[in-house]
């Protein structure tokens, strides 16, 4: 059994997100020791390995709940399951190719930041430059 703190650490998430997802229903099997603290299993650590994902795509909490409830109820749910899985990989591999788009603008700013540097050039697309070009002009 792991206390928040440990599975924060083991997992990556931090202890007041793992509070806020437990007081949201996200783990509903969690037990409590003696003293009130909540202690994780396994089994619960594979609860928090789905939300983290689910979350880390932007999945509302609402939704992730109604994830959860699913699971609850059972394999009556699963084409429903499979439905919410699979329209969040969608969502994620759109944010996938998103973010493959900015990293190839930065990858391309980098090199031509390298270029300037490398041959000691001024920054022609920066547009205060231009400001003050256009004032020399004057």
């Amino acid at each position: 059994m792991y206390t928040i703190k440990e599975v924060a650490s083991k997992m990556n998430i931090s202890e007041h997100t793992l509070r806020f997802w437990a007081k949201s229903g996200f783990f509903p099997f969690i037990k409590r020791d003696s003293n009130n603290t909540r202690k994780f299993s396994e089994n619960d650590l594979g609860w928090v390995k789905i939300v983290k994902c689910l979350r880390s795509v932007g999945t509302e909490n609402k939704s992730i709940k109604k994830y959860i409830d699913l699971c609850i109820k059972g394999d009556s749910t699963i084409k429903e399951r499979f439905e919410i899985i699979k329209s969040t990989k969608l969502k994620a591999l759109q944010q996938m190719e998103e973010l493959k788009k900015q990293l190839d603008l930065l990858e391309y700013k980098e090199n031509y930041y390298q270029n300037l540097i490398k041959n000691n050039l001024n920054d022609n697309w920066n547009p205060i430059n231009k400001i003050h070009e256009s004032e020399s002009l004057v």
